[in-house]
């Protein structure tokens, strides 16, 4: 007998005889064998169908589902702490706290400022976010050097620090719609260059922000990829920092979400605060108008 009867005969543990033991119902066993063998065969086909309709499910849902496993107990919670302490600080050569800083909404006033954010500050003639009003702030209330600041490093020195308000300050809006003003003359010229940044291709691949981020039901890999350039997509893509990145345990703020996308299309850095990080951040936040807050959120 071939290896494949002996196979079968393994399979069904059924003991083996050679062709000289035979007995009278030799036949009817063969039958009941062949049986075994097909109702194996039908049912390790169901397992494969089976497999890959699970498959084609954690493909869409993964993702979500791992972050939202995760969301409870968010490392995110950790960086929120130190911001609120950091905001109530005597720090810097002034040994002066951040609590008269103005976000837009008053001096000292957080809750609802991140959801108005970018916006024109008229004290520095300029439409700010929340990371580059934050380093306002901390040069003319406490004294740090803004120039030095913003040429520090993402995640080092008083970066981490700017990072860590963020996170706090976006945490007290959480749950709000986002409200972009669009009022000054200035904030609408922001949002038609933003626009026109998010359109325009360049670099060594061709790339754009919109090459990812124009379309519904993309996504790289497991990696939902949201249309930015209308809600709910921009009201989740751009509501969602600062967040912690799983993937290398940070916590990553708007200004470094975006000087990675510009680091993976291989265009250069624009660097912390530039105007061309700022004009995508009023885009963004204006297509996301009435979109919820959620950060700070976590991501793979």
């Amino acid at each position: 007998l071939g290896k494949t009867t002996r196979a079968i005969h393994a399979l069904t543990k059924q003991p083996f005889r050679d062709h000289n033991e035979r007995s009278g119902d030799t036949h009817m066993k063969k039958i009941a064998l062949a049986s075994r063998c097909i109702g194996l065969s039908a049912a390790v086909g169901l397992i494969g169908l089976s497999t890959a309709a699970f498959a084609q499910k954690s493909s869409t849902d993964s993702i979500a589902e791992y972050r939202a496993m995760l969301q409870d107990g968010n490392p995110a919670e950790l960086f929120e702490a130190k911001g609120e302490d950091l905001w109530k600080q005597k720090r810097g050569p002034k040994k002066v706290s951040l609590e008269k800083c103005d976000l837009g909404k008053g001096a000292g006033v957080v809750k609802g400022a991140w959801v108005e954010l970018p916006r024109y500050f008229s004290d520095t003639g300029r439409v700010q976010d929340l990371e580059s009003r934050l380093v306002t702030c901390m040069q003319e209330l406490q004294g740090f050097n803004g120039e030095e600041i913003a040429k520090t490093p993402f995640g080092r020195g008083e970066q981490s620090n700017v990072t860590a308000l963020a996170t706090w300050i976006a945490g007290e809006s959480k749950g709000m719609k986002f409200n972009l003003s669009q009022s000054h003359v200035e904030e609408r010229k922001m949002y038609e260059v933003g626009q026109r940044l998010f359109f325009m291709r360049g670099g060594s691949h061709d790339f754009a922000c919109a090459t990812c981020h124009s379309q519904d039901d993309k996504r790289i890999r497991l990696q939902d990829l949201p249309n930015l350039t209308k809600n709910p997509g921009a009201g989740n893509g751009f509501g969602a920092w600062p967040a912690y990145r799983v993937s290398n345990g940070q916590m990553w703020g708007a200004q470094l979400r975006l000087n990675d996308c510009y680091r993976q299309q291989r265009f250069p850095y624009p660097l912390f605060g530039s105007d061309a990080t700022i004009a995508l951040g009023v885009y963004m936040g204006v297509n996301g108008k009435g979109g919820e807050a959620i950060a700070p959120a976590i991501k793979r």
